[in-house]
């Protein structure tokens, strides 16, 4: 996922996993029913929940998506520490995997080994002249200042492109290295003593003024980058270039150079972030050779610093994991191994999870909901009286040319040419790792988008949409309870799994996903009128998510999070519609005290259940374009006109938007 941008993959997150009724699936443990639903209706739905499941050490965040997440981690350590207990043939892929997490368990010999791993690089850092920078960073998989992969061109959307993206500040938001508030200064001092830290563990003197020198590097380049919400804009992030043109355009890097090194031909690309790139490249040729040598060194500690020694693992974790998000502990070592091979050998596990693991069953029965649940997004475009008969049609034809992907790929990727070697350093398997993502990725460029590449694995607890491709995708891993239960009734599987494809539906209709037309082409294809009418529409959205205080004196972002607070909105409303209009010949009773409507709701707010730290509600707020759960409910539920009636909510409510205040777009 590193390869894809943000805004092209929008993600519909968090499930939660516990006992159920086999006929209505709401637990009602889950409730608070000392707390009125029309006051705080995420206590009320919950409350029980999250009292029962309290954050444990290892966790900043523990919800609904962490409980499934948690079922399938244990199910494929299973998989992957049987095959690990074996002796296979080298350059089986039971091999790869065996010995990838054999090696990831094998803290005796990281400690045992220390930085040696690394030396090789270090050294090599130590000795660079200015004119080798440029061939450096192409071949570099630790060093950058900029990213390079490959995608479907947004213009000619058939078709892979080379593109450019930001990097190289390592707090990975601007902000921190900008913002002046108590908090944000705290993470930032602290991540300088860090880096002091872990450059006197790599064995380097003046630790204090070498960790000064990064933070002025990567605040030079932050400087020049652009903030979440200007990244979520796709045509400012589209600049198509030929190279002779790209090269005029950073004359500071030698590019013949870079892209030899890269082992690329290519006769043009797309450049993300003009003013970063820029800014990097008078970088190379202004700051003192000494300054970058450091600035790089501290990417290769930064980079490596989980594949090594306890002692390092242990102060990254002290920042990244404690200071940053709030986590007391670290997660098991068993954990983080089945992560690694997970990661690297994703496809190759999850073919060994759905052949145990995934009903062929649920993939049928998805396949019915999401028809369902088109027809019925196609009923809400037509009732939308502010889009005129041409930009409907148009929407329509989106609609109808949505690809859909259910449980797991037609075509699994051949992992032939990752070499996983136990007698090399954990070090050196993980470089190669990337090494071959790499390569992958450049295997498409300048040529046909491939329809079949899957941007999951199946056995993740996710879903997406990807507006190149106009397609929507629900991996094997969400398809369970609670996001979907072949025994529970319809109110709640609408509601539940219903809503997420819903969600992702109306990606292809949120802020960004509109741009896009049925080919998956950034080409607008609305009226002038009706898409002043949509920004309008969609403008009340992100006012009212500015208004939401989170934390003492933090307030939502309503413009990062516009468009997953679109999909949900959208997603909600469609799949209400689906339901009435699958019980409308044979309705649902009442049961366990609710009516079928009001489970619908409980069976979404459901999904959002979660604990969370003070300082990853900040974390999140600052770089995350979802919301946080609670207001994925509370936030999301007062603009529902169906919630309203389903629950009595009156003008009496906390939560009450008067009708002419609500959103009212899909």
């Amino acid at each position: 996922m590193k390869t894809k941008h943000l805004f092209l993959i929008s993600l519909a997150i968090m499930a939660m996993g516990c006992t159920k009724n086999q006929t209505t699936g709401i637990n009602t443990d889950n409730l608070d029913t000392t707390a009125i639903p029309q006051n705080d209706f995420y206590q009320y739905a919950c409350g029980g929940w999250m009292a029962n499941n309290p954050l444990t050490a290892e966790y900043s965040r523990y919800g609904s998506f962490d409980v499934v997440a948690e079922q399938n981690r244990k199910q494929l350590n299973e998989l992957i520490g049987g095959i690990a207990a074996g002796n296979h043939k080298q350059g089986s892929i039971e091999q790869k995997i065996g010995d990838l997490y054999n090696m990831a368990m094998d803290t005796t010999r990281r400690d045992a080994e220390g930085i040696a791993p690394v030396k090789p690089f270090l050294a090599e850092i130590a000795g660079l002249q200015r004119e080798d920078l440029s061939a450096f960073l192409g071949k570099s998989m630790q060093c950058g200042m900029w990213g390079m992969y490959v995608d479907a061109d947004e213009m000619n959307s058939s078709m892979n492109i080379l593109k450019e993206c930001q990097a190289g500040f390592a707090l990975g938001e601007k902000e921190y290295y900008f913002d002046t508030d108590e908090q944000t200064l705290r993470i930032r001092n602290a991540y300088v003593k860090h880096i002091e830290k872990m450059f006197a563990l790599y064995g380097y003197e003046n630790a204090e003024a070498l960790a000064q020198t990064v933070l002025r590097m990567e605040t030079r380049l932050a400087g020049a980058a652009k903030n979440n919400v200007e990244l979520r804009d796709p045509q400012a992030n589209y600049n198509k270039m030929s190279v002779e043109e790209f090269k005029a355009l950073v004359p500071e890097v030698d590019w013949d150079a870079f892209f030899a090194a890269m082992e690329i031909t290519t006769d043009s690309l797309s450049v993300g972030q003009i003013d970063h790139l820029k800014e990097a490249g008078k970088m190379l040729a202004e700051e003192p050779i000494e300054d970058i040598r450091t600035y790089f060194v501290w990417q290769v500690m930064d980079g490596s610093a989980s594949y090594l020694s306890s002692e390092i693992y242990a102060e990254n974790f002290d920042f990244y994991g404690k200071t940053l998000s709030g986590k007391e502990e670290p997660s098991p070592l068993w954990k983080r191994a089945v992560g690694i091979v997970n990661g690297t050998l994703g496809e190759a596990v999850g073919q060994m999870y759905v052949e145990k693991y995934f009903p062929a069953k649920n993939k049928e029965r998805m396949v019915q909901l999401v028809k369902n649940l088109q027809i019925a997004l196609g009923e809400r475009i037509d009732q939308q009286e502010w889009m005129s008969e041409e930009t409907k049609q148009k929407a329509h034809e989106k609609l109808d040319a949505f690809t859909v992907k259910i449980g797991y790929p037609d075509k699994w990727r051949d992992y032939t040419a990752l070499e996983i070697v136990a007698g090399d350093f954990y070090y050196d398997n993980i470089l190669r790792a990337a090494k071959f993502e790499q390569a992958y990725s450049l295997s498409f460029l300048n040529k046909p988008v491939d329809k079949q590449q899957w941007y999951m694995t199946p056995q993740t607890v996710n879903a997406y949409y990807n507006p190149s491709s106009n397609e929507i995708c629900f991996p094997a891993g969400i398809l369970q309870y609670p996001f979907f239960d072949m025994e529970a009734d319809d109110a709640f599987n609408y509601g539940a799994i219903g809503v997420v494809i819903g969600h992702e539906m109306t990606h292809g209709f949120d802020d960004q996903g509109c741009q896009f037309d049925k080919d998956g082409n950034l080409i607008n294809w609305w009226t002038e009128e009706d898409k002043a009418n949509f920004d309008a529409r969609t403008k009340v959205m992100a006012d009212y998510f500015d208004k939401i205080e989170v934390a003492p004196g933090v307030m939502a972002n309503g413009s990062l999070t516009l468009g997953e607070n679109i999909a949900d909105h959208g997603g909600l409303n469609v799949s209400y519609l689906a339901f009435k209009n699958a019980t409308k010949n044979h309705p649902l009773a009442e049961a366990d005290g609710f009516t079928p409507e009001q489970r619908f709701f409980l069976a979404y707010a459901n999904l959002w259940a979660q604990n969370i730290r003070p300082e990853q509600v900040l974390v999140q707020t600052k770089g995350d374009p979802h919301s946080l759960g609670m207001w994925r409910v509370n936030g999301a539920l007062p603009h529902i006109d169906a919630w309203y009636e389903a629950w009595n909510v009156t003008e009496d409510s906390p939560l009450y938007v008067a009708p002419e205040n609500r959103v009212h777009v899909w």
